[in-house]
């Protein structure tokens, strides 16, 4: 049965009102579930990987569409696979057979309507917790219905700068947002709980690191620290921005240098945030996963 919402579609900010039964919305979703891959994946927080690794899901299409985005052969160019929801629920329990520590959705917003049900169904089966690994540009409204489905938000808070979203995102309206989306998270999840050296319940926000951009990452993270609880969520603080090549935006055509990432950091640990940051080598084009339909057919 088709969802509803998807006739006329407002699921997300961007309200595109497209009718997803018969054509793609602006993050590039009809009306089937597509995916890119399935499978253990071990470049997230330690917390989440593990040893065995998280059981990460790729979801095509994207409603924010940020022009640096590693993941663009899915996110903007729709790379993947159309699967059933029955085949979704498999996935999930093949996964945890698999001995993936969670069940990682990652950029699922857009499914929600055909997802829902899915984790409604598979839940009592689980006995791991399901993430959802989020740009934060998602309607408040969408997230209750998670309430209670999901055990651990993976949140970004990419831009504090309504300029800045403007620019790379078309999404001026990003901070305000993703400010909201994260609240409701938070809400959701309450103080991070540990069982031994992994992650149950709780939020990690994270923060890319772009070139240039330090000054606005540090007034990011003194925002935060103003206007959140520190005890509610962990901060991750990443370094592994990589160039794509030929971007219309000749700032974003470097890697980050020592003395931005480092800079950035120091106000962290200044600000007492507990959580995670990277080295370096991060920024890597071998971290990016190779979307190739692994563990998405039967």
């Amino acid at each position: 049965m088709i969802a509803p919402e998807l006739t006329q579609c407002i699921l997300c900010p961007r309200k595109c009102r497209a009718d997803r039964t018969k054509n793609k919305g602006f993050c590039g979703a009809g009306k089937q579930i597509r995916l890119a891959r399935a499978a253990l994946h071990f470049w997230e927080e330690p917390c989440i990987s593990g040893t065995n690794g998280s059981g990460a899901v790729f979801f095509s299409g994207c409603n924010l569409k940020c022009c640096f985005c590693q993941n663009a052969s899915i996110s903007s160019q729709n790379f993947g696979a159309v699967i059933t929801q029955n085949r979704l629920a498999e996935i999930f329990l093949e996964l945890q057979e698999q001995g993936a520590h969670n069940i990682n959705l990652v950029t699922a917003g857009h499914y929600l309507p055909q997802i829902i049900p899915v984790l409604e169904k598979t839940k009592p089966e689980l006995r791991i917790p399901v993430i959802y690994n989020t740009s934060s540009y998602e309607s408040v409204e969408n997230l209750k219905k998670l309430d209670g489905l999901i055990d651990i938000y993976l949140p970004d808070f990419k831009f504090f700068s309504s300029e800045t979203a403007k620019k790379y995102a078309n999404a001026p309206d990003y901070p305000e947002i993703a400010e909201k989306a994260i609240r409701e998270m938070l809400q959701q999840t309450g103080e991070p709980v540990f069982k031994e050296d992994l992650l149950k319940t709780g939020c990690i926000i994270r923060h890319l690191v772009m070139p240039g951009h330090r000054q606005e990452s540090i007034r990011l993270l003194h925002y935060l620290a103003e206007n959140l609880n520190r005890g509610q969520f962990l901060l991750s603080l990443m370094a592994q921005y990589t160039p794509m090549q030929n971007s219309v935006y000749p700032e974003l055509n470097r890697r980050i240098t020592k003395m931005e990432y480092q800079s950035v950091l120091r106000t962290a640990q200044e600000l007492n945030f507990s959580g995670y940051s990277q080295d370096k080598s991060s920024s890597n084009y071998e971290y990016t996963p190779d979307f190739n339909l692994e563990g998405v057919l039967r």
